[in-house]
C-alpha cells in the first residue's frame, strides 16, 4: 500500500467529507476505487471576510500498491498506528526509586508528569491543595450564585486545575511531537475525537470535568496515590536537595524527587520555595481586561451573508495591536465563543477575571481577555523576583473594591471606557454574581488604559462594528502567564535545590493546557533519565 499526505483539500459548506476521496482521486488523476483509505489529519474552517466560508483539509490518503501516482506526489508517510508510536514519549527502563515521587498540582502539567512516571511503575503521591472535582464544582456553584468563596476549593484550585473551568482550548504553537499523544489520552478519557484533526480544538469545560474525573480513576488503577486537600506548606532540604514535602503544616513526606506543577496563582508556595532558597527570577507578562459582545454580533462580523449557516460554529476572532507612542502591545487572549466570563479569585479580596465556555459553545455571548504587555521594570521592586505577585494583587484589589467588596465584578460599556466617561449604566453580561457600573480606569495602571483605548480603535477598523454600545468590559484580566520563572538546569531540576524539577504554567515554562501538559512530560521524562 502507498501512503501520501494531500493538503489544501476544500469543502464548500454545503457538501459532505463523502465527497473527499472524489475530490482526491481527480487531482490525482486516479480512480475512487484505487482509493483505499481516506484519513483526515487536520481541519480548519477558512472564513476570510468577503468570501463564502469554507472547510479545507490535510488528509492522509492509502492507494493500492499497483496504483501510478503524478511525479510531484511522492508516497513515504508512515501509517496511522506507525505515526502514532513515533508520538508516544520515549522512557528509558530504570528501577524505581527507594521513595516516592511526589507531584504538586493536579493540572495538566501535574497529570501528565504523574501519567508518565505511572507508565514505568515509579510510585507517585500526586498532591493537590483543592478538592476533587465533586465538591469544586459545588463550591464554585456558591462562589458565582452568592459571591461566598472557598479559598480552598474554587476556580483556580482543585482537581485538574485552572483549566477545569475555562473553554478547554487544546490549540499550541508547539511542534512537539507528543502533543498528538496528549489528545489521544484526553480521548481515551473521554474528548471526542474530533479534537485530534481540529486545527483549533477545545473540549468545553461540561466535558473536562468528566475527563479529568475519568483520568484520575486511571492513574488510581495504575498504582498513584492522591490526596487532595493536601497543601504543600513547607520543603525541607539536606545538602542541597529536597529531602521531604510538609503537607498542611504537619504530615512530612520523604522524598528526594518533587515534581513542581503547582500552577500560577499559589502566590504563597512562591513565596515558601522562595524561603527555602529555590531560584526564581521575574518575567514579562500581560493584563487588562475581558471584553463581550453578544455572540450574534460576532457572527454577523466574522461570517457576513453566511451567519446563519448551520455548519458554521460560532465566529472567533484573534486580534492585534502596536501603539507605537507608547511601545506596547495590545491583543486578544483566549477568546471564548458563546461562553461566559467567570470570576476565579482564589484569595479573599481580590477579583480576577477569565473566559470559559463548554463544548457546545451555545452561549449567548462571546468574550476575550483583551491585555497590554507588562515589562520586568513595570514592576520590579527590592524584592525583584517576585514583586510581580504583588503588583498584580494591586489591581485585582483595587477590581474587588471597586466592584462593591462582594465579588461583583467592575463592568464598563466599551463606549464609556474609550471616551473616559464616568461609571455609567451597563447593559446584561454573563458574569456572575454580578457586575457593578464602574470607571474601569481606576482599577488599571494609566499605560495599560491608555494602551487598551489605542488599541481597542484599531481592532475596530480591522473587525468593523467591534466598538458598539452593546459591547462591555469586565475586569481585571491578570492571570494570562506567571510574572515569575522557577529558574530549571539543563536536566529539569531546579537550578538551587536537586531534586526539584518545576514545570507548568505555574514555573514560567508554558500556558495553556497543551502546552503545559508537554512540560509535564519533560519532566517526568528528565526525572526519568536522571535516575539512571
Amino acid at each position: 500500500m502507498k501512503v501520501l499526505r494531500i493538503n489544501g483539500i476544500e469543502l464548500a459548506l454545503d457538501e459532505s467529507e463523502e465527497l473527499l476521496a472524489a475530490k482526491v482521486a481527480a487531482i490525482l488523476d486516479i480512480s475512487v476505487d484505487d482509493i483505499v483509505a481516506v484519513d483526515v489529519i487536520k481541519e480548519a474552517l477558512d472564513a476570510r471576510r468577503h468570501r463564502a466560508p469554507r472547510f479545507v483539509y490535510a488528509l492522509r490518503i492509502s492507494v493500492s500498491e499497483y496504483t501510478k501516482l503524478p511525479a510531484e506526489f511522492k508516497e513515504g508517510l508512515p501509517s496511522p498506528e506507525e505515526e502514532y508510536k513515533s508520538e508516544t514519549p520515549t522512557l528509558s527502563l530504570t528501577p524505581p526509586p527507594k521513595l516516592p515521587v511526589v507531584v504538586i498540582g493536579s493540572g495538566p502539567a501535574g497529570l501528565f508528569a504523574a501519567y508518565v512516571l505511572a507508565l514505568r511503575n515509579i510510585p507517585v503521591i500526586l498532591l493537590e491543595r483543592g478538592a476533587p472535582i465533586e465538591e469544586r464544582v459545588k463550591d464554585v456553584r456558591i462562589f458565582r450564585e452568592q459571591g461566598i468563596l472557598n479559598p480552598r476549593s474554587n476556580v483556580l484550585f482543585g482537581e485538574g486545575g485552572a483549566g477545569t473551568f475555562s473553554d478547554g482550548k487544546l490549540t499550541s504553537r508547539t511542534k512537539n511531537p507528543y502533543a498528538l499523544w496528549v489528545k489521544k489520552i484526553l480521548v481515551q478519557m473521554g474528548a471526542s475525537s474530533e479534537i485530534i484533526a481540529e486545527a483549533k480544538p477545545h473540549i468545553g469545560t461540561d466535558k473536562l470535568r468528566q475527563i479529568i474525573v475519568n483520568l484520575r480513576k486511571t492513574l488510581l488503577e495504575m498504582g498513584c496515590k492522591i490526596e487532595f486537600k493536601a497543601q504543600a506548606t513547607d520543603f525541607l532540604m539536606f545538602k542541597g536537595n529536597i529531602s521531604a514535602v510538609v503537607i498542611n503544616g504537619k504530615e512530612e513526606i520523604k522524598t528526594d524527587n518533587v515534581i513542581l506543577a503547582i500552577g500560577q496563582s499559589a502566590d504563597d508556595t512562591y513565596w515558601k520555595l522562595f524561603e527555602c532558597g529555590v531560584k526564581m527570577e521575574s518575567k514579562p507578562f500581560a493584563m487588562g481586561l475581558r471584553v463581550e459582545h453578544p455572540q450574534e454580533l460576532i457572527n454577523s462580523i466574522q461570517y457576513g451573508k453566511w451567519r446563519n449557516h448551520p455548519q458554521l460554529p460560532p465566529a472567533e476572532y484573534f486580534l492585534t495591536a502596536s501603539i507605537s507612542d507608547l511601545n506596547r502591545s495590545v491583543y486578544t487572549f483566549c477568546m471564548c465563543p458563546g461562553g461566559s466570563v467567570i470570576g476565579c479569585a482564589a484569595s479573599e479580596g481580590l477579583v480576577i477575571t477569565n473566559g470559559m465556555s463548554n463544548a457546545r459553545r451555545s452561549g449567548e455571548f462571546a468574550n476575550s481577555a483583551i491585555v497590554v504587555n507588562i515589562r520586568v521594570d513595570d514592576f520590579a521592586s527590592d524584592n525583584r523576583h517576585l514583586s510581580g505577585l504583588d503588583f498584580r494583587q494591586i489591581w485585582e484589589k483595587k477590581a474587588f473594591i471597586s466592584g462593591g467588596s462582594n465579588y461583583c465584578a467592575p463592568a464598563q460599556k466599551i463606549t464609556d471606557f474609550l471616551q473616559g466617561n464616568p461609571a455609567g449604566a451597563v447593559g446584561k453580561t454573563s458574569f456572575r454574581p454580578s457586575v457593578k457600573p464602574s470607571a474601569l480606569e481606576d482599577v488599571l495602571p494609566e499605560f495599560v488604559t491608555a494602551s487598551l483605548r489605542q488599541g481597542i480603535k484599531q481592532f475596530d477598523k480591522k473587525m468593523p462594528g467591534f466598538i458598539t454600545e452593546d459591547a462591555h468590559l469586565i475586569g481585571v484580566e491578570t492571570r494570562t502567564s506567571s510574572p515569575l520563572r522557577i529558574c530549571r538546569r539543563s536536566d529539569g531540576q531546579s537550578e538551587s535545590i536537586g531534586g526539584i524539577y518545576p514545570c507548568g504554567e505555574g514555573a514560567g515554562y508554558a500556558g495553556g493546557i497543551v502546552s503545559s501538559a508537554l512540560d509535564g512530560i519533560k519532566a517526568a521524562q528528565n526525572l526519568i533519565a536522571n535516575l539512571l
